[in-house]
């Protein structure tokens, strides 16, 4: 592989007296689709300006192979960008659109058509080279800014939200085409997103921000089971937060009291002692009959129902007085839950988390503590997940 490692070292950059990006340090691999996942002004889109070099830092380092970047124009780095109203020029042909940069290199009249030709086919949009962007969908728009980034041969190819303008269907239909187009041109990509199902859905790894720093890096799956704070649980999907106080560890579990029930945690922070978080996500509560026995039970009662397709969603709320949120596939069994059912809530010791507090993160849903150039389609708020319960 030619090149695209980046490297981010105590990066900052500041507007008048807010901080976008505060001390942050971070590495990409070579060839792997990592995303920057965060709520609206995190500095996700600030961090992506400064590596394209649309934005200059006030300190720190954007090492591209391990070569400074900080202070060279955008143009001189191996790196493209698409955005996410792809700012395609109207008064031109797709072939045209994606010839563009062609103009400006030296590249010989022979080889000229041939390499836009290859873009188009890689983005399986051959065949519709003369037609205008009015005359494209929004998907079809989509990957011909990819295409136009693509035939420049970046090293790195940075991409802001760029499914953000399209339908719900076909976003998840070219989330599954990006992420082969990735592995198959074997480039670095940098995602921009506050969507948590796309950069579940494509990244290799992802980082999730907040207040211009990064709270977690990972793998998705690790970054989704074993979040390391009480904020990234609660922004990373549907999160079951209660407050609780942790007795202490007791063999491979913590032992925890929620109101006057003790439960064993088998996960996260197993030495603490004192008042902490304990999480379970929604899918691992198990529903039973009233009564039911058995350790890391608590009973309940129905307060809700919501049929959401594949699976039910029941909020249920705790004797101890938590609401917590449970889905239950939908099997095709049928299975009421009238709202004032009592069942018993199974909270797995294996699902269930504790996790330090950590104020300082803020909070997910909070205002944007960032205005900067270029992050105005951050200002809009992402969509939360349906009915998520507050503990």
């Amino acid at each position: 592989m030619s090149g695209g490692e980046v490297r981010l070292v105590g990066l900052v950059k500041r507007f008048d007296d807010v901080t976008a990006v505060d001390h942050l340090d971070l590495e990409i691999r070579a060839g792997e689709f990592f995303s920057l996942l965060g709520p609206s002004g995190c500095g996700k889109t600030t961090t992506l300006r400064l590596i394209a070099g649309f934005e200059r830092p006030n300190g720190g380092a954007i090492l591209l192979d391990g070569v400074d970047m900080a202070q060279t124009p955008p143009h001189k780095r191996k790196v493209n960008t698409v955005f996410q109203n792809y700012a395609l020029f109207p008064h031109l042909n797709v072939f045209d659109n994606v010839a563009f940069g062609l103009t400006y290199r030296d590249v010989p009249k022979v080889q000229y058509r041939a390499i836009v030709q290859e873009a188009l086919q890689r983005v399986r949009m051959d065949g519709m080279e003369r037609r205008r962007p009015s005359q494209l969908s929004g998907g079809q728009q989509q990957r011909v800014a990819l295409a136009r980034a693509l035939v420049l041969d970046p090293d790195v190819l940075l991409l802001d939200e760029p499914l953000g303008a399209l339908d719900a269907k076909l976003r998840k239909a070219l989330q599954v085409e990006l992420k082969a187009l990735q592995e198959t041109v074997g480039i670095t990509f940098i995602y921009v997103t506050h969507d948590q199902e796309e950069a579940l859905t494509m990244s290799d790894r992802l980082a999730v921000m907040s207040n211009g720093r990064i709270q977690q890096v990972g793998p998705p799956a690790e970054v989704y089971e074993e979040p390391r704070t009480a904020w990234v649980a609660d922004f990373l999907g549907v999160s079951n937060l209660m407050d609780a106080t942790a007795l202490g560890r007791e063999g491979d579990d913590c032992r925890v009291q929620l109101g006057e029930f003790e439960l064993r945690a088998g996960a996260g922070d197993l030495d603490a002692t004192g008042p902490v978080k304990v999480v379970v996500r929604p899918e691992r509560v198990v529903l039973e009959p009233h009564g039911a026995p058995g350790p890391n039970r608590v009973p309940a009662m129905v307060e809700r129902t919501v049929y959401v397709g594949p699976v039910t969603q029941l909020i249920v709320h705790l004797a101890p007085g938590a609401r917590i949120q449970a889905m239950v596939p939908n099997t095709g069994e049928e299975r009421d839950w009238p709202q004032g059912t009592p069942v018993t809530a199974c909270l797995p010791s294996e699902a269930l988390r504790v996790l330090r507090s950590d104020d300082d993160a803020g909070a997910p849903d909070g205002e944007p503590d960032e205005v900067a150039p270029g992050e105005a389609e951050e200002q809009q708020p992402a969509p939360a997940p349906a009915a998520r319960p507050s503990s």
